[in-house]
């Protein structure tokens, strides 16, 4: 009998270990999609971090990526797993690049502008210039584009300033930090997209293009030769994370562990370019956790207009300040475009940001700034909107504000600056505050 009891104890574990065994056999390997596997474990348990390869580890879980065989066997012991959400840059699946060529080619929006954008831009012979050792030097066809010059309220700015000392994150698709606008800007280059490594420091190439767009947008030096494009805040330090793949996808997971990080790394500002229908609890109390810690967030609106109640989370939360894109008409008037997100502004409680307010309208449409091959590209969408207001909290940054006070004076003195966007007057679904301007010298 005892000898009996004693073979049925060795038989449960050797099966416990057995199906150990197989958890460890499907372990995924580096090269698994990244457009499926993720998955969030609700347990704290070391066990089951060390089982399952814990990748991300939050307050009530962690994320891994794991198999079908997994995902059962954690289930079977009553652990609960459910996928990771995956959220898209915006604009998403418009862009394409031969790369052969240094042509990119921009396809129509799922909603029309209301003004013409181009569905091309390529970088004219004229724009090459050929340094020593036959180096290549493209340059910008406007260093100060027409963005630039609604931002700062001048038609004949020829380059632009500010910044100094504050710390911008991108969280983006990564960003080119060899282009000539940018190689002196960037003070942080991480890869929360690894599969092998949660985080990877010194690491963030831009297989998109899209993240050295909008940090172009934010901190463009116009580089050392002073021949390249400027963005809003060209003083600042550039924090290039990249939270978002080559395909334009962004796990929810790393978008927190990013926003997290760029909190305990001292951000100042964060831009975020990507977007979801959805409330995304990982994303949420990321986002409670930057501003916590004093951080100011902008996101872009979304480009789901012109339908009522349309802004994309991240941006629809109230603590972040969501930015839709506004673009010029034939005549030369500024007007918000077509495709971009709306607001309930109106049915909420007017001078006050709540829950899927939107705050501010930028240039968004037809948006020239630096891309990932070394050269420039137009773009359109709220994507390119976000980053103008992004660098003009960072131009404007309250340093002189109490420490945890900085980002919301800062916010509220972003308001101080914006001017309607003309026929509406006030306060609207449509572009919030307003634009935010450089005051008129």
């Amino acid at each position: 009998m005892v000898y009996s009891e004693y073979n049925m104890k060795i038989s449960k574990k050797l099966c416990f270990c057995l199906l150990l065994v197989g958890v460890f056999a499907f372990v995924p390997f580096a090269g698994a999609s990244a457009d499926s596997g993720r998955y969030f474990v609700k347990s704290t348990k070391g066990f089951w971090k060390n089982s399952l390869s814990a990748r991300n580890s939050f307050d009530n879980g962690f994320t891994a990526d794991l198999s079908d065989f997994q995902v059962r066997f954690a289930k079977l012991f009553g652990v609960e797993v459910e996928p990771v959400a995956v959220l898209q840059i915006l604009p998403d699946e418009n862009l394409t690049l031969d790369k052969d060529s240094a042509e990119p080619t921009e396809t129509p929006t799922k909603a029309p502008s209301p003004t013409p954008t181009p569905s091309s831009t390529k970088i004219p012979t004229s724009g090459i210039i050929k340094g020593q050792k036959g180096v290549v030097r493209y340059v910008p066809s406007d260093q100060t584009p027409w963005g630039i010059e609604t931002i700062y309220n001048d038609l004949k700015i020829a380059s632009t300033s500010g910044g100094l000392g504050t710390k911008v994150v991108v969280l983006d698709t990564g960003v080119n930090i060899n282009h000539p606008d940018l190689k002196n800007r960037v003070a942080q280059c991480k890869d929360f997209t690894n599969l092998r490594f949660p985080v990877i420091n010194n690491s963030c190439d831009d297989g998109n293009g899209h993240g050295t767009h909008v940090a172009g947008i934010v901190a463009a030096d116009g580089g050392t030769d002073k021949l390249g494009i400027y963005g809003v805040a060209p003083a600042a330090k550039l924090f290039a994370y990249k939270v978002c793949g080559a395909n334009g996808s962004c796990y929810a997971d790393d978008i927190a562990m990013g926003l997290r990080t760029a909190a305990d790394q001292g951000a100042n500002v964060v831009n975020m370019s990507f977007g979801t229908d959805k409330d995304i609890p990982l994303i949420r109390d990321a986002v409670n956790y930057a501003v916590s810690k004093g951080v100011l967030l902008v996101a872009a609106a979304g480009n789901d207009g012109p339908f009522p109640d349309s802004i994309d989370y991240p941006a629809a939360y109230a603590s972040v300040v969501a930015v839709g894109a506004v673009g010029k008409s034939s005549s030369g008037e500024l007007t918000v475009a077509g495709w971009s997100s709306r607001g309930i502004n109106l049915s909420t409680k007017l001078g006050v940001i709540e829950d899927r307010d939107i705050e501010f309208a930028a240039p968004g449409d037809s948006i020239e700034s630096t891309w990932n091959n070394g050269g420039y590209v137009v773009l359109s969408g709220t994507s390119m909107a976000s980053p103008f207001v992004a660098g003009l909290a960072a131009k404007y940054w309250q340093s002189g504000a109490e420490n945890k006070l900085r980002a919301a004076t800062t916010r509220s003195f972003l308001r101080s600056l914006a001017v309607d966007i003309l026929p509406v007057v006030g306060e609207d679904n449509y572009s919030g505050f307003g634009l935010p301007q450089v005051p008129k010298q």
